[in-house]
């Protein structure tokens, strides 16, 4: 909360905290708690310019870092959970690879530029979740097993990015756009697109805030968990397959945005539990947090020019991640035995 209320007072035209609070308290109650929206004294002018300012420009890309961010937290401690693998994060199996290849056709190919601001995210997200659909059904005809989800990932992420290499020497210029793309970035956010993501986090983070048991028996292993009740292959392909929708909606409106899904789940074991009921609402809230303190720095970083937030999240995260492998150096990993 301290962020959110902080990330407005960093914008272009600095707004005071009292104004700040009793704007957003006057949109959200459609002026029934404030009649006014600006405390007595300000100009009208003054007010109108505060209240367009802080609703449509700085708002909207406020709660678009927060429901990315707990997207990625979710699927990466959900992806996590799955392969019992603490560096696994939500581009493991080359979500992003495919999620990049369907922007690249946009601004390759020059498809449906008149409507970039729909065409994109909808090809990011077809190249997204038709990765990870690719994904299951070929790791159901080849044995189902976590070690064959993690080869066929693996695999698919490096043809999906040869064939985006060459489908860049088409248009050297939308190479450029491309790249730009693949750092990640928070801008033009607008309230219709964070309805868009608000409504795929819950279609996919609800039911894997439901798996929370599931996951940890899969902790025990397989057969472990299948003495237990649990149909271990079926519970891995629904979390996968959740995951994934959650991945393709973040890099469908953001781009390629590393770090938080592997960096999120370890704080909330670290801090609080391993139980997974914990982690991954945990993870959804440290992602939010983490996602959004990274715009706030990227906004006050260089104000004057608008800098990827993918950038600081790999500032950020890298070294704290290189933190994380040197304190558990000894073989400790996500609150149990390596």
């Amino acid at each position: 909360m301290l962020v959110v209320l902080a990330s407005p007072l960093l914008a272009g035209v600095p707004i005071p905290v009292g104004t700040e609070v009793r704007i957003l308290l006057h949109q959200l109650s459609f002026g029934l708690l404030f009649p006014q929206p600006c405390p007595s004294g300000t100009s009208p002018l003054q007010c109108t310019a505060w209240t367009e300012i802080l609703w449509y420009a700085v708002l909207p890309e406020v709660l678009l870092a927060l429901l990315v961010g707990a997207a990625l937290g979710l699927s990466g401690a959900a992806l996590q959970g799955t392969f019992r693998n603490p560096l696994a994060d939500p581009y493991l199996l080359g979500i992003s690879s495919g999620g990049t290849l369907g922007a690249a056709f946009l601004f390759i190919f020059r498809l449906g530029v008149a409507q970039a601001n729909l065409v994109l995210p909808l090809l990011a997200f077809i190249g997204s979740l038709g990765t990870g659909v690719v994904i299951l059904l070929a790791s159901r005809y080849l044995g189902g097993s976590v070690e064959t989800l993690l080869l066929v990932g693996v695999a698919l992420a490096n043809v999906l990015s040869a064939i985006l290499s060459v489908v860049l020497l088409f248009n050297p210029v939308g190479s450029i756009q491309v790249s730009f793309w693949l750092l990640g970035g928070l801008g033009g956010a607008t309230w219709d697109r964070d309805g868009l993501v608000l409504g795929g986090l819950l279609m996919a983070g609800a039911p894997l805030l439901l798996l929370g048991r599931e996951l940890n028996l899969l902790q025990l292993g397989g057969d472990v968990a299948q003495s237990l009740g649990v149909d271990a292959r079926r519970v891995r392909n629904r979390l996968l397959l959740l995951a994934s929708v959650a991945t393709s909606i973040a890099v469908a409106f953001t781009g390629i945005i590393g770090f938080v899904g592997l960096i999120s789940p370890h704080v909330v074991r670290r801090v609080w539990s391993s139980d997974y009921r914990a982690v991954l609402p945990g993870s959804a809230l440290v992602g939010a947090a983490f996602l959004l303190l990274a715009h706030d720095l990227s906004v006050v970083a260089v104000p004057t020019v608008v800098l990827p937030v993918g950038l600081f999240t790999a500032f950020v995260g890298a070294p704290f991640f290189f933190l994380l492998l040197f304190r558990h150096r000894r073989g400790v990993y996500m609150g149990g035995g390596a």
